[in-house]
């Protein structure tokens, strides 16, 4: 029988990878297992105006995973960050809107999203923002009419939680995607 003598939980963050390493002595023999994870935001801007949302439709990056999907503006931490820092720095950098007010609408873990890496997300909605729409560097953007957001070319996890962002509840998820092809979720609401 094997005795676990003792166990370490480090974690280590470099830019917007987190890694995971556990460190387990298992008597004279130390094993680490690690894995990486990605922090990211994803929001929402919404025209209550106009009944619409900012999307956008992925087709400007080389190798861009998403490639040929619409998907609402954010990205990876940088060192430092908070979430809220993320995305606002993120959507000024995707649309050059500045954003003025954040709320935090859900949670979202993809496991190995892109065979790779664990994603960890935080989903935003923005209603109070300024300026004027630039030409993207990640793809085109559009105002979605919000009835039709589940009907653009998302992926299949979105058209579940996007109706999520409207409602008066927190959300924490798990979409569980195996080859680009959504499987499964799970989620509590708050």
């Amino acid at each position: 029988m094997i005795f676990l003598l003792r166990a370490k939980i480090k974690f280590l963050f470099k830019s917007a990878n987190a890694f995971f390493i556990q460190s387990i002595i298992l008597g004279q023999q130390k094993y680490l297992i690690w894995w990486n994870m990605k922090l990211a935001t994803l929001c929402y801007l919404l025209d209550k105006k106009n009944n619409s949302t900012l999307m956008i439709f992925r087709n400007k990056k080389k190798n861009d995973y998403h490639e040929g999907k619409w998907n609402g503006l954010g990205g990876k931490f940088e060192h430092g960050e908070s979430p809220e820092e993320c995305a606002i720095r993120e959507i000024e950098e995707e649309c050059g809107l500045k954003v003025n007010s954040l709320k935090m609408k859900g949670f979202i873990s993809f496991p190995l999203f892109d065979g790779k890496d664990d994603w960890y997300v935080f989903l935003f909605i923005a209603e109070d923002f300024t300026g004027k729409l630039i030409d993207s560097p990640e793809g085109k953007l559009e105002w979605i009419p919000n009835e039709r957001l589940t009907e653009i070319n998302l992926w299949d996890g979105d058209k579940i939680f996007i109706p999520w962002l409207f409602e008066e509840k927190f959300f924490s998820a798990k979409f569980n995607y195996k080859d680009g092809k959504f499987v499964d979720y799970s989620v509590s609401f708050y």
